[in-house]
């Protein structure tokens, strides 16, 4: 009984592991190419206002975060923030308060956005494309809560600095191979019906032979140093403590499970409270408890849920962390970067605001997707 629990835990952490682990090295081989520095060099060039650097700088973590990490994503754009709000505090709260719940929204309806929507991603419960049923729901969690600080954020234009920064050679072909590689994910996924891992790791084939061929091409016009970006530098540079914590999460839950316990929580919130009570409190919960162990305790747990439900647990538990800055990796990270400026206090006075993005975006996917329940 022991020996094929841990085989199946293990098993489910190893996939995890190795998705992960491509993708943040594509992330890390992006980040290294300057990509993500042109990116905010040219929002610090545009000289916009206040307000429209606001929008900006959340609508751009919105639409990166699906791909890229939401913490990566929050700390680029929180950088432009930062820069150019020196003069502005107040501007930079609140931004940094858009960046978060922004960053958690849009990683909500992409298998890549977020670790939890992955794990359902992996587990076989949602399909790729159903995840995009809670595209609209995310945009409602965005756009109001930033609609209410709108109003907030004050008038004016910060001055516009010159930060001329230059893409490294190769930053296109990486980004094109990155999006091929979860082109070959989805197509190993969803055609071949095998882990989307398998996927993922000929993607970091990919990378490699990319790697191999600049250096080539650095070799011999002498400019090696300028060509090429050592894949196994981007590997050890990966967030190994994240990925090794999912280790110990986890084998603790899984244990929990082969005690017994998860199915007494399942009964008592599934069986007691009802699917949409007991996802709308998980996700309320997570704002508190990090969203990984709790969602993987409910994939541990299997509730017999349609369609509909699965992808409500999916939303609550990606966007449920921004009701609170400790509730998500982002906030986190940005409370560090803009220490004393973006606190938990200046995120909790914009809680009821955010709160409101959350029940609307749960209302908005019982109207719009009644047909998954």
């Amino acid at each position: 009984m022991l020996e094929p629990a841990l085989r199946n835990v293990f098993l489910e952490y190893s996939e995890l592991l190795l998705f992960l682990l491509v993708a943040m090295t594509y992330v890390n081989a992006l980040e290294e190419r300057r990509v993500f520095d042109v990116l905010r060099a040219a929002l610090v060039r545009a000289g916009l206002s206040y307000r429209a650097l606001f929008w900006a700088t959340g609508g751009l973590a919105f639409v990166i975060s699906p791909v890229a990490d939401n913490l990566t994503t929050a700390l680029v754009m929180s950088a432009v923030a930062i820069a150019l709000g020196r003069e502005a505090p107040r501007f930079v709260s609140l931004s940094c308060i858009n960046i978060v719940v922004a960053a958690n929204a849009g990683g909500a309806f992409s298998p890549f956005g977020d670790i939890t929507t992955l794990m359902v991603w992996q587990k076989g419960l949602v399909t790729f494309g159903d995840f995009f049923l809670l595209f609209v729901p995310s945009v409602v969690n965005f756009i109001l809560p930033a609609a209410i600080m709108h109003f907030a954020v004050p008038r004016g234009r910060p001055t516009p600095q010159v930060e001329p920064v230059a893409l490294k050679i190769g930053a296109r072909r990486i980004a094109l191979f990155f999006a091929l590689t979860i082109i070959t994910a989805i197509a190993v996924h969803s055609v071949l019906h095998l882990p989307a891992v398998i996927g993922m790791m000929t993607g970091l084939g990919y990378l490699q032979l990319l790697d191999y061929f600049l250096q080539l091409r650095g070799r011999r016009r002498g400019r090696e140093s300028d060509y090429t970006f050592n894949v196994f530098h981007r590997l050890a540079g990966v967030e190994w403590d994240t990925l090794l914590f999912f280790y110990g999460v986890m084998m603790c839950i899984g244990a929990l499970g082969l005690a017994g316990y998860l199915s007494w929580v399942s009964h008592a919130l599934y069986g007691g409270l009802g699917a949409t009570p007991a996802n709308v409190l998980i996700g309320i919960v997570s704002a508190v408890l990090d969203n990984i162990p709790l969602m993987y305790g409910v994939l541990t747990m299997q509730p017999d849920m349609p369609l509909g439900e699965w992808l409500m647990i999916t939303l609550t538990a990606g966007v449920g962390g921004s009701l609170l800055s400790i509730g998500s990796a982002a906030g986190v990270a940005l409370m560090g970067q803009a220490r004393g400026v973006y606190t938990f206090m200046a995120h909790l006075r914009w809680t009821p605001a955010v709160a409101v993005g959350y029940a609307a975006a749960i209302l908005a996917h019982r109207i719009l997707n009644a047909h998954t329940f």
